[in-house]
């Protein structure tokens, strides 16, 4: 097994790999995963070094908890930091953010996962006023005192909702959109949290595959992925599908990128890279749905930092492509 650099994940205490597993595609809404495809990917990861997985009960409504609860039974030898959400399976108002609901849907997921205390629990991009309401931190200080989770943290759509909840004492960790597709996490995001304690978890961090640079304008996805039904957010979000940016955009923006990678890399592993070396970032969690793109994803860890000449080029990219498209919006 390869021994992976290791950061500490915010107010958990615990630390993580900096590459992590994020398993979204494990719950079927990237197209078809079969369960002995899934436990190869997870297992490759591990054998890399990976030691943080990211769900949430509602990829698959639950198949990719189960999965990773099978898996982890499995391998207990696996010192894994599993790291879910909870709240999109509800009606998306304030008024469901509350303790009756957070216990049940915590117990959905400690059965799952087959634990009865949770590593880590994330709200899963709430309603914005969600953030700020002190009855949901005391509801979730109470899940911690009953030991259903050991600790609480926050995903976010917007840079403000990320300043909210790290202002908050008790959440470990924030994750939140970063590639070299969305830049604005670094003017106060990333330096707040590093002065507050707050980990970071970069989602999205290849742009919904656009950052591999495998895709071009013809490219066809199929209808049971995100990246076919929610390219304007008619399902979530607009900006996790592709950062947001429109895809032609993305995909003249990406051959550019392509060319600014190092020899011995991939344009994926260079925007992982990128996302490392970061200054706050803990960890980054890229998707994969084959055993080789887990073992690649991971690779990135190694690799040397980005020279600033290649930082820079990265940024008069985004400067000069996507900025006008998402820095604004999210």
């Amino acid at each position: 097994m390869i021994r992976m650099e290791q950061r500490t994940l915010g107010r958990t205490g615990r630390d993580v790999s900096v590459v992590g597993q994020g398993t979204w595609q494990l719950g079927g809404d990237w197209g078809e995963v079969r369960e002995t495809d899934a436990f190869a990917v997870l297992d490759a990861a591990v054998e890399s070094g990976v030691t943080f997985f990211d769900t949430a009960d509602v990829y698959g409504d639950g198949r990719s908890e189960q999965l990773i609860g099978r898996y982890r039974k499995d391998r207990p030898d696996a010192d894994i930091l599993v790291a879910t959400k909870m709240g999109r399976r509800a009606d998306q108002i304030p008024e469901n953010y509350v303790l009756d609901n957070f216990r049940a849907w915590n117990d959905r997921s400690r059965t799952n996962l087959g634990v009865d205390t949770l590593d880590l629990v994330q709200l899963h991009c709430p309603p914005t006023s969600v953030y700020s309401s002190d009855a949901v931190y005391d509801a979730l200080d109470t899940l911690v005192a009953e030991q259903r989770i050991a600790a609480y943290a926050v995903s976010v759509e917007t840079c403000a909702e990320a300043l909210t909840a790290i202002a908050r004492p008790g959440v470990a960790s924030v994750q939140i959109i970063l590639n070299p597709f969305r830049l604005k996490p670094l003017d106060e995001v990333l330096p707040r949290a590093a002065e507050a304690g707050v980990g970071i978890i970069a989602r999205v961090p290849l742009a919904s595959g656009l950052l591999s640079g495998k895709y071009t304008a013809d490219t066809v996805f199929a209808p049971e992925d995100h990246r076919t039904y929610n390219r304007h957010g008619e399902a979530f979000d607009q900006g996790e599908t592709f950062s947001g940016v429109d895809y032609a955009t993305g995909v003249a923006a990406a051959a550019e990128f392509a060319g600014l990678v190092p020899e011995g890399a991939t344009p994926a592993q260079t925007a992982l890279r990128w996302i490392i070396q970061q200054p706050g970032v803990t960890s980054v969690i890229p998707g994969a749905r084959s055993v080789d793109q887990a073992r690649d994803n991971a690779a990135a860890a190694a690799l040397p930092p980005l020279p600033q000449s290649t930082l820079d080029a990265i940024g008069e990219l985004y400067d000069r492509r996507i900025r006008a498209e998402v820095h604004a919006r999210w």
